[in-house]
Order: structure tokens, then C-alpha cells, then sequence
């Protein structure tokens, strides 16, 4: 690696845009890198301040796409960066309640605590993430979030769900295995979230634990954890055998767009 850029994973430092860093830069099994500069991820963009908004425009984005829910959008839609925005969303079939509507629950701690107490937090989470490959609206969303990646002239993207780390670490991983980056790699970058992201959500963590909840309880749903991939990437070997097979059966993707896909992201 020249000692001009930074480490695969290195956080961009844009204080309302935690959990923001570039894909690129990590080693394939082919002998490529994958391409800085052309794929980023991030929270949403709802919050950005006026000067944060004028360095993300720096990156010069084409493209950005929206994992959320449409009542996600509404309580906090992104604000224009210069891009083309993409919805897609991931959770549109979900019929249960998620991590996201129970977080939305904090002003009743009692409820919460019942919720998450003798490790039922990270069996949500991990039941969330088995949803990332069952349900038809994540293959339908993964599936364009990737042929709009492949047609076109969409990038530099950015791709983002409300706290960028589930759905939005799905199509990291998704990414980094297709192009042959090294599964301890893509499980290294996944966990970057939990430095990048716990300490912006500090001021929030420190009001909820005057609620009454302790950190520790909220722990398994604010961050991530290797099991919570491990699920998602063990169900999707399970039923498609391989990266590939979960690409072509699962997101009914053509080997045009694969092809193209590796073109556009990967360099000698």
C-alpha cells in the first residue's frame, strides 16, 4: 500500500456523517484491489450540517442509494448532495417488528428492557439478518442496488440504511465477496462500525441510560457483532452454495452485470 493512502476502512472524518468510509482498497483473490474513490458508505444524510453537506459534495457522488423504509425517509429525509437518489427498500416485506421499531420505543423503558433482556437482543438481530436473505423485497433491492452499480454511469455512489451498519453492512459484505476480497477482510470492515458509529451516539446513549437502560442491554442492537454476519452469510451459503449462486439465483442477476461489476470495481 503507498504510504499516501490511507488503510482499507479508514474513516472519513465528517462529524455529521459518522461511519462514513470508502470501500476501496482492499486485496482480491484474483491479484486486484478494489477500487477507491468509487463506493462509499455512510448513515443517512438527513443530518448533515450546512458545512458537512459542502465537504460530501466534495466527493462528487452520481449516485445515492437508500435502504430505508418510506417512514424512515419521511422522518428524516436525506438532503441533496448533487446525486441522482435511489430508494430501495430492503425491510418493504417485513411483517414483524424489527430492531429499528424497537429502538423507536425508548421513551418506554420497561418495554424495552423486557425486549432485549437474557440475549433476546442478539437473537433479533440475528433474526434480522436471516430476513436480509429471505425476504423477496431484500433480493428485489439488493438485486437493483447492484444492476444500477453495473449500467450506466452511476459512481462515485454512496449506499446507506439509518445508522449504516445492517443493511447497508450487508451490501458492503455482499460487495467485497463477490469481488473476491478475503471473508476475514469483510468481517474486519463490517465490525469497523462499531468504532466509527458507538461514539457519534454517545449524546443519545448517555440520555437513554438516564431513561433507565443500560448500555449493556442496548449494546447487541446499536452495534454489530461477527455472529450477526455469520448468520447472514452462513443462510445465504446454505441456500445459494456461493457468492456467485447468491448473486445469479438469489438477486436474479445476468453474467453481463457480473462481469460488469468486476470491471467497474476492481483494478490491477
Amino acid at each position: 500500500m503507498s504510504p499516501d493512502l490511507p488503510a482499507p476502512g479508514t474513516e472519513i472524518p465528517i462529524r455529521t456523517l459518522p461511519n462514513l468510509r470508502d470501500l476501496g482498497g482492499y486485496l482480491t483473490s484474483a491479484g486486484s484491489k478494489v477500487k477507491r474513490g468509487q463506493l462509499y458508505r455512510s448513515v443517512l444524510l438527513g443530518r448533515l450540517s450546512d458545512d458537512d453537506l459542502a465537504k460530501v459534495r466534495e466527493l462528487g457522488l452520481k449516485t445515492v442509494f437508500d435502504f430505508r423504509t418510506a417512514a424512515e425517509f419521511e422522518a428524516s429525509p436525506d438532503r441533496e448532495v448533487g446525486a441522482r437518489m435511489i430508494n430501495l427498500d430492503v425491510l418493504a416485506d417485513r411483517t414483524g417488528e424489527g430492531p429499528a421499531s424497537l429502538l423507536a420505543k425508548m421513551d418506554d423503558p420497561d418495554a424495552v428492557k423486557a425486549a432485549l433482556t437474557e440475549g433476546r437482543g442478539a437473537e433479533l438481530m440475528r433474526t434480522a439478518y436471516r430476513e436480509l436473505i429471505d425476504l423477496p423485497s431484500a433480493r428485489r433491492a439488493y438485486g437493483t442496488f447492484f444492476t444500477e452499480l453495473a449500467g450506466g454511469d452511476p459512481m462515485p455512489a454512496l449506499f446507506h440504511c439509518t445508522t449504516g451498519k445492517d443493511r447497508t453492512g450487508w451490501a458492503s459484505a455482499v460487495t467485497l465477496l463477490f469481488l473476491g476480497v478475503d471473508e476475514e477482510d469483510v468481517y474486519r470492515e463490517y465490525l469497523l462500525t462499531n468504532a466509527q458509529l458507538l461514539p457519534a451516539l454517545k449524546p443519545i446513549l448517555t440520555h437513554i441510560e438516564e431513561a433507565g437502560i443500560e448500555f449493556d442491554l442496548l449494546r447487541p442492537v446499536i452495534g454489530v457483532d461477527r455472529s450477526y454476519l455469520e448468520t447472514a452469510i452462513g443462510l445465504m451459503k446454505e441456500q445459494y452454495q456461493s457468492i456467485d449462486g447468491y448473486m445469479t439465483k438469489g438477486l436474479g442477476l445476468d453474467d453481463r452485470t457480473l462481469e460488469a461489476l468486476r470491471d467497474r470495481l476492481t483494478e490491477s
